[in-house]
């Protein structure tokens, strides 16, 4: 654990809350969500010890620790020891502001909209009673920053936070988890790296360096709109799609262009690479960042029911219209294309398992799900996932179609 004497840091006159929260709105900015549970105070700790103390480049990071909600968080005082940020306790509607630190207190969820964050009461989602605050807060980032979202994920058990990647990874935005040696408790870490997104896995010190050159080489130079960076980079985009194609055997050229230009533009700044004519030479000489780019292209945002009123369409008029004036041995054939890591399929086989319940008959059912991702089709085809599906699933589905194993649970 870092000394206290040796990494204080020089401390900002105070601002009051209400000083805070009346300064005009600034630029949009990148905000780092850090999230954490067992053994991450030395790992919070070591982080903002490795954060240079002159440095302001607008970011602002939120910090969530499981917490027990008998205590109070004594982090934001731990904190402003190691920054020379301004420190909050999250109050509800409080502004997000740049080069500030932002804490959840106990007994709280929070999300983020509209530049604000906002706290929840934490409710039973399962008979466990798990609180997912990581999860939760993570797809709220993505849903309203896209590629400005940053997730990080420290020390902990269990898995919360794998889903929230999946979240911020779809929308563009950056993922670190820490080295799980390097961890008291490995299981966040691992379970985090294990969905093959995580960008960076570094000490907690070492982060802040990478943090910053990552932001500067993506988030901070201008950008040409979609239409005139299509325009501009054909050539280098050709060649790109070339050597996809090559390396992968598929074609991304009809690809959708606002998923071309984020993808390729978050590759070149993790590699630290701001023109795309070097990338492309960096490309032709490493074939790893050539598949590293295609895994990047294929990273869809997926979910139990994500789309809650297209599944009451389905559920309501789709589905019992492929079921009218059948025989009962007939078969229904569905195909659930680009169905990523499977959730929409199963989501789809519930549906069909509830309806065929509720008409009290039984019909041959065939559901093919197909994807470009081999890996994605791998975890589908295994039916495993973490347990933090329930924030998606209602219990008595989650009892009737899976099997709760430890902090996971597979589709029967």
């Amino acid at each position: 654990m870092p000394s206290k004497e040796n990494n204080t840091k020089t401390k900002a006159a105070p601002t009051s809350l209400a000083e805070e929260q009346n300064k005009p709105d600034e630029s949009s900015f990148p905000i780092v969500d850090i999230g954490a549970s067992a053994g991450g105070l030395a790992a919070f700790e070591a982080f903002f010890s490795g954060m240079p103390n002159d440095v302001e480049i607008g970011i602002a990071f939120v910090l969530i620790q499981h917490l027990s909600p008998e205590h109070k968080s004594i982090l934001p005082e731990i904190i402003s020891r190691y920054t020379s940020m301004k420190v909050f306790e999250v109050t509800d509607g409080i502004k997000v502001r740049p080069n500030c630190v932002y804490v959840i207190p106990p007994k709280c969820n929070m999300t983020f909209m509209n530049g604000l964050l906002k706290l929840v009461k934490p409710t039973s989602l399962r008979h466990h009673h798990q609180n997912l605050p990581i999860d939760r807060f993570f797809y709220s980032l993505a849903a309203n920053l896209q590629e400005r979202a940053i997730g990080i994920i420290l020390s902990g058990t269990g898995n919360d936070g794998t889903l929230g990647v999946r979240a911020i990874k779809g929308e563009g935005g950056m993922v670190m988890a820490q080295t799980p040696k390097s961890t008291e408790y490995d299981g966040m870490p691992l379970s985090a790296i294990a969905t093959g997104l995580v960008d960076y896995q570094l000490l907690p010190a070492e982060m802040p360096t990478r943090l910053i050159s990552y932001i500067k080489n993506s988030l901070l130079i201008p950008r040409l709109p979609v239409e005139s960076y299509l325009s501009h980079k054909v050539d280098a985009l050709n060649k790109i799609f070339t050597l996809l194609h090559t390396h992968t055997g598929h074609d991304f050229s009809q690809y959708k262009p606002t998923t071309i230009k984020r993808r390729i533009e978050r590759r070149m700044a993790l590699q630290q690479i701001t023109d795309i004519d070097k990338y492309i030479i960096f490309l032709e000489q490493t074939p790893i960042e050539v598949n590293a780019l295609f895994r990047d292209m294929l990273i869809g945002v997926t979910a139990f029911f994500r789309d809650p009123k297209a599944f009451e369409e389905i559920e309501k008029r789709v589905i019992p219209e492929l079921f009218d004036n059948r025989e009962s041995n007939s078969t229904i054939r569905i195909w659930s294309s680009g169905c990523s890591t499977g959730e929409e399929a199963y989501s789809i086989a519930i549906l069909l398992a509830e309806y065929q319940a509720s008409i009290n008959r039984s019909f041959k059912i065939q559901l093919f799900a197909t994807d470009i991702d081999s890996n994605a089709v791998n975890i589908a085809r295994a039916g495993l996932y973490p347990a933090s599906i329930a924030a998606d699933i209602s219990q008595e589905r989650l009892s009737r179609f899976f099997t709760e194993e430890a902090d996971t649970a597979r589709a029967r």
